[in-house]
């Protein structure tokens, strides 16, 4: 189905609410915009909801540069509902657009950039959103047509009850790969390369493996080892896993659990222990976490995924990729240490394997300036088969 677009041109506000975000304090205001001689421009962002709060760092006019010597372009602030705001006084940046696609039935957000060159979809991990991906959108839609989805169940997806499927599981590594590939198909309409972080790594290997002739390559930014896996526990606990996991499920203690870990500080303490550069774990980045957690159904499939113990694991689903496969790691990951992701390398499938030094777990957000480069090189590499497979089909068609 067509996708229907929901970007909001930056000339017609109507009802939506401006935040100011200073270093000092925030306002509110709605309607009646001004911004005090204290902010400059890139500080204004606008919010869905009156309660949707974004912290922009005031220092946003920069240059970085990645330890390839590449520079990787001013950062750019791209705001809700596709509106994006250049910190560059004048020079043209490229929006990003946030849409909806109707898929079986579900809504789903992901949000999207640029016209020309290879497609990249980027893929996020558990509890997090596309907004994870808001440093680097912009950046690679300078040369590629870039989408960055949320998967069914997180982000500003729709978020079905897992309680209605009965005894299916429906949050599943199969369920969030036929998305993907189905997403491909209708929206990108091409073949893609999918960029990956945690989770969303064993998403991407498994959409390869149900439909390999999709998939270009795939970029696996530390990948979840799935260490909670019941292959991965003694024999002996693994009933006890299990009548955990249905206390969790089926009692108030799931939702205590829930409710404790949803709140501002929570969320910023989780994100502190995950990135070794806790400067970046600012007001902005919990939020986007935080507010799709906190709507209609979020709680549902929060408490169902961190009891799903079953599924692929990454090194069943590596020997089964026909693609090429390049694996980057931040090498200060206390969920997924290096020492272990560094067996992914001996798979015929991984190219590469590259470390992200003094990075932690989400290396997309933490350190664009060096993830950025990296998918741009790994792109180039292979995108040009994908066009000269992409003119074999045309004139065959």
């Amino acid at each position: 189905m067509a996708s229907t677009s929901t970007v909001m041109p930056f000339s017609k506000l109507n009802n939506k609410y401006l935040f100011l975000c200073p270093s000092s304090q925030r306002g509110i205001q709605k309607n009646n915009i001004s911004t005090p001689p204290s902010l400059n421009f890139s500080q204004v962002v606008l919010g869905r909801k009156p309660n949707k709060l974004y912290g922009i760092n005031s220092n946003s006019r920069f240059a970085v540069f990645s330890r390839f010597n590449d520079p990787i372009d001013e950062k750019s602030l791209v705001l809700d509902d596709g509106v994006s705001i250049s910190s560059n006084n004048g020079s043209s940046q490229l929006q990003v657009h946030s849409s909806m696609w109707k898929w079986r039935g579900y809504s789903i957000r992901y949000q999207h950039a640029g016209t020309s060159g290879p497609a990249l979809v980027l893929i996020h991990g558990f509890g997090a959103n596309s907004d994870h991906w808001r440093k680097n959108i912009s950046v690679l839609a300078k040369s590629h047509r870039v989408y960055s989805i949320d998967l069914i169940g997180y982000g500003y997806s729709e978020k079905p009850n897992p309680r209605q499927f009965g005894d299916t599981s429906f949050y599943t590594f199969e369920t969030w790969a036929t998305q993907l590939n189905e997403f491909c198909k209708e929206v990108v309409k091409n073949e893609a390369f999918f960029i990956c972080n945690s989770i969303g790594g064993v998403v991407g290997l498994q959409a390869e493996i149900m439909e390999p002739s999709i998939c270009k390559g795939i970029m696996l930014l530390n990948i979840s080892l799935r260490m909670l896996h019941i292959k991965k526990q003694p024999w002996f606990a693994r009933p006890f896993i299990r009548s955990f996991q249905n206390l969790l499920r089926n009692t108030a203690i799931g939702q205590y659990f829930f409710k404790t870990v949803a709140t501002p500080e929570a969320v910023r303490n989780i994100l502190s222990q995950c990135y070794h550069d806790t400067s970046q774990v600012t007001d902005e980045l919990v939020q986007s976490i935080l507010l799709p957690g906190l709507e209609p159904g979020a709680r549902d499939v929060f408490l169902e995924f961190i009891c799903y113990s079953g599924g692929p694991l990454p090194e069943e689903l590596l020997p089964r990729v026909k693609c090429p496969v390049l694996i980057g790691w931040g090498d200060k990951d206390p969920w997924e240490p290096i020492e272990l992701g560094r067996a992914y390398k001996n798979f015929d499938s991984v190219e590469d394997f590259v470390v992200l030094p003094n990075v932690g777990h989400c290396p997309q957000d933490e350190a664009p300036n060096l993830v950025n480069p990296l998918v741009k090189s790994f792109v180039a590499r292979h995108a040009t088969s994908s066009t000269a497979n992409l003119a074999s089909k045309t004139a065959s068609s």
